[in-house]
């Protein structure tokens, strides 16, 4: 299995660069064919709204928004009208290109579902995925979480290379592998289905302590605490919680302010940012799981090393969904890796290379790390890179490594 799944990775990387950037620049029109801008996009929303304004920033205006919700049916969002599926297709089936611009939440990518269902309205409907538009105009739609153009992996391939021989078992050789792919070639009927265990909580990695102190760096509303403690039954030591976005924040405190007083006690909940400097950083409030640093965002909050932060409590797990951020602040947190060696759950999906540069980097750190992949959403998304201590290890005989 690791000899051919390295020889399988070897050929992706083996394309010239040229190769790609040519692939990047014609896939959609080749999919399109003459109708390339005829559009129907296919969601009405928070992509299909960015898939819109793009597409006027560059001089095309879509024909219509195409949704399954009837109770978008007749509305107009964005200045652009919403039609049942099977009205669009009526009108402009034989002209246009149905653009899917649904992506996460559904179970996958759903251009094969998409497609299934336009044909039982009859004609010859193109579909394609939101995912072949992105690439054709980069400047407008690019970086987008882990899609960006294939030649930046090839770029990368040293790194890419090297990186598959950290995975510690098959299920991550094999996401990895297909990961890579899917940056290549958009194929996303190669990724795996999500795993059934809730995210940062695996059954089958290592065992979680009733002395846990869990460093929550992206704690959103509670959401990963309510399922730690449901699945801990309250037994931890410390939970230090850590959201930016006020919003968030505040449902956050809500949360642990609900605690009984003894749990409340060991919960600590800060209005901050992690990263690899301490200070003041702009950033984007949305109120959403996607609120993230920027330069132009609407509020000012502080920012924090987890070695300053963490200096009088070492932690014994470090959970990290800061959509973007996690390379900054692992910087941040060098010091603590290294001495303390925590189990580490890291987001490897909000920028193409995290993939290969988190783990490579925690490397660096440390070689007291076993590294495991692991899906919790479908398409691409939620995908969770584990840094468990040998240890830590539930089953050793279990892992392998190149």
């Amino acid at each position: 299995m690791q000899d051919d799944l390295e020889r399988q990775l070897l050929k992706l990387l083996e394309e010239p660069q040229a190769k790609a950037v040519e692939r990047q620049r014609s896939a959609f029109d080749q999919l399109a064919g003459h109708r390339g801008r005829s559009l129907v996009l296919f969601g009405a929303g928070v992509l299909g709204r960015k898939t819109l304004a793009g597409l006027r920033s560059v001089g095309i205006e879509p024909l219509a928004f195409a949704d399954n919700n009837d109770k978008a049916w007749g509305k107009m969002i964005d200045g652009l009208q919403v039609l049942p599926p099977g009205e669009a297709v009526s009108r402009f089936g034989p002209k246009a290109v149905f653009i899917v611009t649904i992506w996460r939440d559904l179970g996958g990518h759903p251009v094969a579902q998409v497609r299934s269902q336009l044909a039982t309205y009859g004609g010859a409907t193109v579909v394609i995925s939101v995912a072949f538009l992105f690439w054709k105009y980069p400047d407008t739609f690019l970086p987008y979480f882990s899609l960006d153009l294939p030649h930046k992996t090839l770029e990368q391939r040293e790194h890419v290379s090297k990186a598959l021989h950290l995975w510690a078992d098959d299920a991550s050789r094999r996401e990895y592998v297909a990961q890579v792919r899917w940056r290549l070639w958009l194929d996303f009927e190669g990724l795996s289905p999500r795993v059934s265990w809730p995210a940062y909580l695996p059954d089958d990695l290592f065992t979680l302590s009733p002395d846990e102190v869990f460093v929550d760096c992206g704690a959103f509303d509670g959401d990963t605490l309510r399922d730690y403690l449901q699945k801990q039954e309250f037994r931890f030591g410390k939970i230090i919680a850590l959201e930016p976005d006020p919003v968030n924040f505040l449902k956050l405190q809500q949360w642990r302010d609900s605690l009984p007083t003894a749990i409340e006690q060991r919960v600590t909940v800060s209005n901050s940012a992690v990263g690899d400097r301490n200070g003041r950083v702009r950033f984007a409030a949305t109120g959403t799981d996607q609120a993230a640093v920027s330069m132009t965002g609407g509020v000012e909050v502080p920012i924090s090393t987890l070695d300053e932060l963490l200096r009088e409590t070492p932690p014994t797990y470090i959970k990290m969904d800061i959509e973007g951020a996690e390379q900054e602040a692992l910087v941040g947190a060098s010091e603590i890796i290294r001495t303390y060696c925590p189990v580490l759950a890291i987001c490897v999906y909000h920028r193409f290379d995290h993939l290969w540069r988190l783990p490579l980097f925690i490397r660096s750190l440390s070689d007291q790390y076993r590294f495991f992949l692991r899906p919790h959403r479908d398409a691409g998304w939620d995908l969770v890179c584990y840094a468990v201590p040998k240890s830590r290890m539930t089953n050793t005989e279990a892992v392998s490594c190149f």
